[in-house]
């Protein structure tokens, strides 16, 4: 029997997201006697690739081949409507059957767009995994139509207007993250952040995680942080921003720094850039703020959870169905950047409560998010497309 092979396709030209990480993730643990993924780089294989290689995955650049996309024209890497339909389609039908992919998972917007009819056209089958909002129009309009499966990552995110019925097709599975690693002592891991920015040893703390763009709001984290230090009068309190901008058009950094300014937090406001690994710094901080708008289901509140450290997230998105208020974290409204500052005391100040709230969410995500069990549903997904072969019958994904 030959292991089923499944395309994973990226753009090159892209920074390294948690949708990379989770997919990658997933393909490096999928069964290598039932499965054997390929992951395809857009003309590059940038920090993705790197990734992947890194994961002991393997992986080809497909160079030439522009991608349909919102910024056609502006290069090489890019093309309109005639332009797809003329070179990329065919170019993308042809390294289907080249590679003999019988499954293509395609995992964020631009590789749904450019994938799902050629792996229509070439006879395969086309897992949607969507991580966007619910309203995005490609999931909506595009997927109920070319897509064999549409996975996603949370109940908030599933299609709000599907152009046709997606019941049969549809199906909910929690992003993956390695539970079984060694934790950091957080205790160490605060005492190195403090001595880097240069504050107190008992300065408090406050950590926000991944990649500056509109929909996780950086600015109201900075106003969060300034709500904590106006209810810490005694106590020194410091926001470490760790992640880069998602497009420097946005120019989402100046902006935090520039409201730090105008809120009095120039000195206690530190943009740490990306870092990888990220485990200390995650648990070294007393408390990640996750300020999110409509995120679909956040990586770095499960990965803060699994490390032991405190997560305070708006009540937005799929934020709710990882986290129980209370219990494994805490919930706040997502208008009030101010809504922060009462859980973040509570925390500070109640040890007992902080051990409590820490060590219920540790087990809750090794129950319910570790890879196995997001590689074992998927895995599943995959037989329901391209059923194994009786024992002892031929192996042909497409008898």
């Amino acid at each position: 029997m030959h292991p089923v092979k499944v395309l994973f396709p990226f753009a090159g030209d892209t920074v390294l997201g948690g949708s990379h990480i989770s997919a990658l993730n997933l393909a490096a643990a999928l069964d290598p006697a039932r499965f054997a993924p390929l992951v395809l780089m857009h003309n590059r294989a940038g920090v993705v690739g790197d990734y992947a290689r890194a994961r002991g995955l393997d992986c080809e650049v497909l160079e030439d081949v522009p991608l349909l996309g919102a910024r056609a024209g502006q290069g090489a890497d890019r093309t309109g409507p005639f332009g797809y339909a003329v070179r990329t389609l065919p170019a993308l039908v042809r390294k289907i059957h080249q590679v003999d992919a019988a499954i293509v998972h395609t995992q964020d917007g631009r590789m749904h767009v450019n994938w799902s009819l050629a792996t229509k056209l070439a006879g395969r089958r086309h897992v949607w995994h969507h991580r966007q909002d619910p309203g995005a129009f490609g999931v909506n309009r595009i997927a109920p139509l070319l897509a064999d499966r549409i996975i996603s990552v949370s109940h908030f995110s599933r299609p709000s207007r599907p152009l046709r019925p997606i019941d049969a097709r549809f199906d909910v599975v929690r992003s993956p993250f390695e539970t079984g690693g060694a934790r950091p002592d957080r205790a160490a891991c605060h005492a190195e952040l403090c001595a880097e920015i240069g504050a107190p040893a008992d300065a408090v703390l406050l950590g926000y995680f991944g990649l500056l763009n509109p929909r996780k709001r950086p600015v109201h984290f900075v106003e969060a942080v300034a709500g904590v230090r106006a209810a810490l009068p005694g106590r020194a309190v410091h926001g470490l921003i760790f992640g880069t901008v998602e497009s420097k058009a946005d120019g989402l950094d100046l902006a935090c720094t520039a409201r730090a300014a105008e809120l009095g937090l120039a000195g206690n406001l530190h943009l740490m850039g990306f870092r990888a690994p990220i485990d200390r710094c995650m648990a070294g901080v007393d408390a990640t703020l996750v300020t999110a708008l409509g995120e679909p289901f956040g990586r770095t509140l499960i990965e803060a959870m699994c490390l032991g450290t405190p997560v305070v997230a708006t009540r937005h998105g799929g934020n709710p169905e990882a986290i129980e208020d209370g219990v494994t974290g805490f919930l706040v409204d997502p208008a009030d950047p101010a809504a922060f500052a009462p859980p973040v005391l509570r925390l500070v100040s109640d040890p007992a409560l902080a051990a409590r709230v820490t060590e219920t969410a540790q087990r809750r995500v090794i129950r319910d998010f570790g890879t196995d069990i997001h590689a074992r549903r998927i895995m599943e997904i995959y037989d329901s497309l391209i059923p194994p072969p009786a024992k002892g019958g031929r192996a042909d994904a497409f008898a």
